[in-house]
């Protein structure tokens, strides 16, 4: 963990002043860094049945793709407004400084897939949450896991998300 836990990087006042953001590109571009990481994401769902991985925009699908090959499971990509075509499903939500909607396709998945539903970072706990809820809800969907890189536990997103399936985070800060 303390290899990973290395490669996070602070950015101070980003987006805005007071915030330290945690920016994990440079683990991005370390290959044995962003391997490590896929496989503590991966490892607790191995031989569990699941069918897709679902990754919320945009941070999401970066891990989201490389679990489901490592799980041998598709990928289902949850997006902000106007970006899939066809028939949609969308769960509005609020964040800490107004509210946004996100959409996955109508038919993405059947009811009862065994899904694994993937973020880099779990904050406050509203992206995840409409995403679960758009899962459970909209597509009948079985959360088997929620696994993120990243929890900032100060910002106690976990109570949000964990009514929805079993939080694994990597590093928490």
């Amino acid at each position: 963990m303390e290899q990973l836990r290395r490669l996070i990087r602070d950015v101070q006042d980003h987006p805005k002043p007071g915030i330290v953001f945690k920016d994990f590109t440079p683990m991005l571009a370390d290959p044995a860094g962003l391997a490590l990481a896929v496989e503590l994401m991966a490892n607790p769902y191995r031989g569990k049945g699941i069918e897709l991985v679902v990754g919320a925009e945009s941070r999401g699908f970066i891990f989201g793709t490389a679990i489901a090959q490592a799980l041998s499971a598709g990928f289902v990509p949850i997006r902000k407004p106007g970006k899939l075509p066809g028939d949609v499903h969308g769960a509005d939500y609020n964040l800490e400084y107004g509210s946004d909607r996100l959409e996955i396709h109508a038919d993405a998945l059947h009811p009862g897939a065994k899904v694994v539903l993937v973020d880099d970072l779990l904050a406050t706990g509203g992206t995840l949450e409409a995403c679960a809820r758009l899962l459970t809800e909209n597509c009948k969907a079985n959360i088997m896991g929620i696994t993120v890189l990243i929890e900032l536990q100060a910002l106690n997103g976990r109570p949000r998300v964990e009514p929805f399936g079993q939080l694994l985070s990597v590093l928490k800060f």
